[in-house]
């Protein structure tokens, strides 16, 4: 039985008990949700919902306690209900009914800890966007690894979800990228605001080597030269980020192109970010000012109106967020999530306007949460780019898993200052080793068990009465509502802390309880029964760990 199991049966009995005292209330799942207590003598869950309605009722709260805890007793696989305190309700279960979770993990595999909580949610999560102007750097390395870890979260919970990158590939920005790159191709003086890294001569060497009649092409037309250079490095860069994210093991689904707002439609149709004006105006959000249109953001809580076109006919990047919003609502998406930088907290107010003069609801139809930058320890400079540290250097210097692992540990706000050698470390002391031993370690009984020719052939769940057993499937019950609230939070942390605690209950059994007998000793059904919860504990851990798109080896 998991806790939300017995948090809605606990519900049914509590409306039944509260109507029969004349309130006409239904309770709920949030109502009933059950705890660990911190001392295990008290049972293995503890619910306070007397307590929320007792005054309601007029009632003392260790009474209505009483009448709860008195039905509870029926529920299949509780073994007592007590009241405790000024009206906690402690319930005890049956050693066979507490055991049934490892089998169930077991069967279930994979799907252990998925639920449909998120149903019916179609979330679009945009996060990294880094400018194809350069390599990714370590700003970006946290970003994907919250991103991907957030996106793996809310599937878990049935939420449809596709990852987005936004490619910042119109602008300033790309004219100043291409300038430098034909500069390098052509063996020229670097121009003043040129793009410092020798990452901009490899680029120039690539594009020379592709481009034979470069020279040639720039003597004649050099504005040609420049865009066939631009575009060509462009593609290259492109191409270096999505290769850098793939081995971070981080999947994009869409890499949506900010170069497509701009691009007229069929028959001479107006682009996404013409029509962008006209369906704001629609929603009577849209005014002329100055030669300039503004849109009306003001009355969404922004801070300022913003301009959407200038007296001059240019659009802004307001304008183009905003087109690329209504796109966002146009493919159906129910909540656009974004994941920003820590520099980008201005960006709250507009992308909310947004939302809100588009005629979506703030409330559920958008969700902007700023990172905080890290700072690791011991970490060198790009030799390539120069002023940054490099995602290709971090990963050839800390391995996937250990980045991915510490960068989703933390809630998205914290800022991070990590120490290097102590990701690179293989000891307790770090929690991914810590938690990855823990599953090659369920892998090692598991192949010792069947040369001992010890196999899941009998299930005693009744057997399982030791204390760490008994916390083992406490912890492999809890693990549902874990992965649930994590993503009705967005905080993919509470996994990897989650997991910490898990391993440390799994070692604690481990060392207390054997699963291949001593000596001469006789496999018996609890041997074959312990097996099952080694099983289901390495499952466990392994979903966990893939949640956060991070290995679990099955040897270390």
């Amino acid at each position: 039985m998991t806790p939300q199991e017995l948090a809605s049966a606990i519900a049914r009995i509590a409306t039944d008990v509260v109507a029969a005292r004349g309130l006409d209330l239904v309770v709920t799942e949030n109502d009933t949700q059950v705890d660990r207590p911190k001392n295990r003598e008290h049972g293995d869950w503890a619910s306070n919902v007397a307590m929320k309605f007792a005054k309601r009722l007029g009632v003392n709260p260790r009474e209505l306690a009483q009448d709860i805890a008195s039905a509870a007793e029926s529920i299949d696989g509780v073994a007592k209900a007590e009241v405790a305190g000024p009206g906690f309700i402690n319930i005890t279960l049956d050693a066979a009914s507490a055991g049934q979770t490892a089998r169930r993990v077991v069967e279930l595999g994979e799907q252990y800890g998925r639920s449909d909580v998120l149903a019916g949610h179609r979330i679009n999560m945009e996060f990294v966007s880094a400018n194809p102007t350069g390599p990714l750097h370590m700003g970006h390395t946290r970003w994907a690894a919250l991103g991907d870890s957030t996106a793996r979260v809310l599937r878990a919970a049935g939420a449809e979800v596709v990852n987005e990158y936004y490619i910042n590939d119109a602008g300033a920005q790309m004219n100043k990228f291409g300038r430098s790159v034909l500069a390098a191709a052509l063996g020229e003086d670097a121009p003043e605001d040129a793009y410092p890294g020798a990452y901009i001569q490899t680029l120039g060497a690539r594009v020379r080597e592709q481009i034979p009649n470069l020279q040639e092409l720039a003597a004649q037309d050099r504005d040609a030269a420049l865009e066939q250079a631009q575009e060509l490095a462009y593609q290259l860069q492109l191409a270096e980020i999505k290769d850098s994210l793939e081995r971070f093991n981080v999947h994009f689904d869409v890499y949506y192109s900010e170069r497509t707002l701009h691009t007229p439609g069929p028959d001479g149709a107006p682009s996404p970010i013409e029509a962008a004006v006209d369906r704001l105006r629609e929603q009577g959000h849209v005014f002329e000012e100055d030669d300039a249109i503004w849109v009306r953001t003001t009355d969404f809580g922004d801070d300022k109106d913003r301009v959407f076109t200038r007296g001059n006919g240019v659009y802004t990047y307001f304008a183009a967020d905003a087109a690329y919003y209504l796109d966002k609502m146009d493919r159906g998406f129910t909540e656009k999530i974004y994941l920003l930088g820590a520099d980008h907290h201005g960006y709250i107010g507009r992308l909310t306007a947004i939302a809100g003069a588009a005629g979506d609801d703030v409330e559920t139809g958008i969700s902007v949460l700023i990172g905080q930058l890290v700072n690791l320890d011991g970490a060198r400079l790009s030799k390539r780019a120069g002023n940054i540290i490099e995602l290709d250097d971090l990963l050839e210097w800390l391995g996937t898993d250990a980045l991915r692992y510490w960068l989703a540990r933390y809630p998205a706000d914290s800022p991070l200052a990590l120490d290097g050698e102590k990701l690179r470390s293989r000891s307790n002391d770090n929690p991914v080793f810590y938690v990855q031993y823990a599953h090659a370690r369920s892998c090692a009984v598991a192949r010792n068990a069947a040369v001992a020719g010890i196999d899941r052939s009998a299930f005693a769940p009744e057997l399982l009465t030791h204390e760490t057993e008994t916390e083992l499937l406490g912890k492999l019950q809890q693990y549902p509502g874990i992965v649930a609230g994590a993503a009705e939070l967005r905080e993919p942390h509470r996994i990897a802390r989650f997991l910490e605690e898990f391993a440390a209950a799994f070692n604690r059994w481990y060392d207390s309880c054997r699963v291949i007998p001593l000596g001469e000793e006789p496999v018996t059904d609890l041997h074959r029964t312990r097996l099952w919860l080694n099983d289901a504990a390495g499952q466990v851990l392994r979903n966990g760990l893939d949640l956060l798109g991070v290995s679990a080896p099955d040897r270390m």
